[in-house]
């Protein structure tokens, strides 16, 4: 039984100015159960029935005729406040399955675009929120029922290449690019930076050995494919570190051949005006500045390559939604590149969508491959197995597998600490606070997790369901800890719908706090088989949502910490 959905269709049958879908998105599950179990607010009809929403919500109450699996209705300031029957509530939870959810995908196709990462460039913590992100919304909405398609749109393609020919060619050496590989590209991309400081017709040179790559020049196309290849064996490695899926890596290299017909389409549009001899969009008419689609000499831009990438993948995918996931810093461009297919006439434009993710800075500020004021994700993954298998040593030392398990709590930490926030929000990483094993953490809900794993492994087999009393679990601690469980499924749509991650996050950290509360005011290895049995049928729908959970947010749960 779905109490929520149930309570909507009461009070459908009896308000006839909302419907069903707005009532059910109404009904809120008040923090203090002291006002109820779920409430209505009646102040939204108030409008439509000329009536105070106190009046309306007493009438309300008055009206209906209660069911049996509620206890009593309630009115305070203008709520309708239902009360369930806790013991049938708790059975029809644990005993269904509270990770059901209606699969409103339909096998609609999402394609998500995530990661764009820089060939030649490390994979560092400024990538990670983007990359999470959308893996975690990925998860989501596969959970959901839809069909995923998860692509890097990798920067593959600009004058920052015939740059690091430039410099491959006077200060490094073909050994050493192999032997040390991302690392010995940065060291050289820097190099260059600098020295162009000192000499500026480094820059020209730069632009010449691009203008190369661009004719097709064998010397200057084989230096590029490698580079390319380097870096899609160190991302590859690091995505399957991290349990990352991507369907396609795409390059904006793929799409140079795609551009004539693009130009080709806009000028027969006639929505490519000439200004100061390049080629523009104007968007005016929807307060925007000017999309710039190919430069004076000619030559192609981010936005006239977005422009081909999202039409191809239209044709090619045949989209419901496309999602962008970068920095917020791309705001402009993509409002730019989707009102410009607007006014060519794309009736599909309205389906893409911009997630605006903020930043992930140091202590000491901004995160710039040209200074190398960086931290690869790599050295980050160190340092936080590092610390992590410190703290294991400590409080842990038998553990099996400690390495691994390190690892897992360690990236777990870094995941958690960027989707526990609104996406759009600024993050500055601290290991003190993402490492605590208790507080708003990553290692907080994986050791909990672990707590349920071990309570379940010594005495799962014991568990008779015929010895499981649910009037047992109506008191409060144990009653909010079900409710906590039964709108689970609440955060995953709040999640997908939102395209916020952060919903999941904060939910599993409410359900740990009142887990944690839960095991420390009721011993569960009790002598009594029926209470025991109650009480470890409780921690397996714990751990079964936190497990879930934290696979969403593409977090390991290790069944031992």
């Amino acid at each position: 039984m779905n109490f929520k959905e149930n309570i909507a269709n009461l009070l459908a049958e009896n308000i006839k100015d909302i419907s069903y879908e707005e009532i059910l998105l109404s009904i809120e599950i008040p923090p203090d159960s002291s006002k109820g179990d779920f409430a209505f607010p009646c102040f939204r009809l108030s409008k439509a029935l000329k009536k105070a929403p106190n009046i309306i919500a007493t009438e309300l109450s008055q009206s209906m005729i209660k069911p049996d699996y509620i206890e009593k209705i309630e009115t305070v300031a203008g709520y309708l406040n239902f009360f369930v029957g806790r013991a049938n509530y708790v059975k029809n939870i644990l005993e269904g399955n509270y990770l059901d959810i209606t699969k409103t995908g339909n096998k609609q196709v999402i394609l998500i675009d995530y990661a764009s990462l820089n060939i030649a460039k490390p994979f560092h913590i400024g990538h990670i929120k983007n990359v999470v992100v959308g893996d975690s919304l990925y998860r989501i909405f596969k959970f959901l029922g839809y069909n995923c398609i998860g692509i890097n749109h990798l920067g593959d393609w600009g004058t920052q290449f015939g740059k690091l020919i430039v410099a491959y060619r006077k200060w490094g050496n073909k050994e050493e690019v192999e032997n040390k590989g991302i690392v010995e590209l940065l060291r050289l991309y820097i190099k260059f930076h600098d020295e162009a400081e000192k000499d500026p017709t480094l820059n020209d040179q730069g632009r010449e050995w691009f203008s190369k790559i661009e004719k097709g020049d064998k010397e200057a196309i084989d230096i590029w494919n490698w580079f390319k290849d380097i870096s899609l064996d160190y991302f590859n490695m690091l995505c399957d570190k991290l349990d990352i899926h991507m369907d396609y890596f795409i390059g904006e290299s793929f799409y140079m051949d795609k551009l004539s017909s693009l130009i080709d389409t806009l000028s027969s549009k006639g929505i490519l005006t000439e200004s100061e001899g390049a080629q523009i969009i104007s968007l005016d008419e929807y307060n925007l500045p000017p999309c710039l689609v190919l430069k004076k000499d000619g030559s192609s831009l981010y936005a006239t390559r977005d422009l081909a990438a999202a039409i191809y993948r239209k044709n090619e995918f045949n989209f419901d939604k496309c999602i962008y996931i970068t920095a917020s810093e791309q705001k402009l461009h993509f409002n730019q590149v989707f009102k410009s297919l607007e006014k060519a006439g794309y009736t599909w434009a309205n389906k893409l969508i911009h997630i605006a993710h903020g930043l992930v800075n140091l202590e000491s500020g901004k995160i710039s491959t040209r200074n190398g004021n960086i931290i690869t994700l790599e050295e980050w993954i160190d340092e936080a197995t590092e610390k992590t298998l410190k703290i294991i040593e400590e409080k842990n030392p038998a553990l099996s597998n400690k390495l691994k398990v390190a690892e897992q709590v360690g990236i777990g930490a870094i995941i958690f600490s960027n989707l526990f926030y609104n996406s759009g929000k600024d993050v500055t990483f601290s290991w003190e606070t993402a490492l605590r094993f208790d507080g708003e953490t990553g290692p907080y809900v994986q050791y909990t997790h672990s707590r349920c794993c071990s309570l379940m492994r010594k005495n799962e087999a014991d568990i008779d369901v015929s010895h499981v009393d649910f009037s047992l679990l109506i008191d409060d601690t144990s009653f909010e800890l079900v409710k906590l469980i039964s709108s689970f499924p609440d955060s995953i749509i709040s999640s997908a719908e939102k395209y916020e991650p952060m919903y999941i996050a904060r939910h599993l950290i409410e359900i740990c706090k009142a887990f944690n509360k839960f095991y420390n005011e009721y011993a569960i290895l009790v002598d009594d088989a029926k209470v025991k049995n109650t009480r470890l049928y409780l921690v397996n729908a714990v751990r079964n949502v936190l497990r879930e959970g934290l696979n969403l947010l593409c977090i390991k749960a290790p069944e031992e910490m």
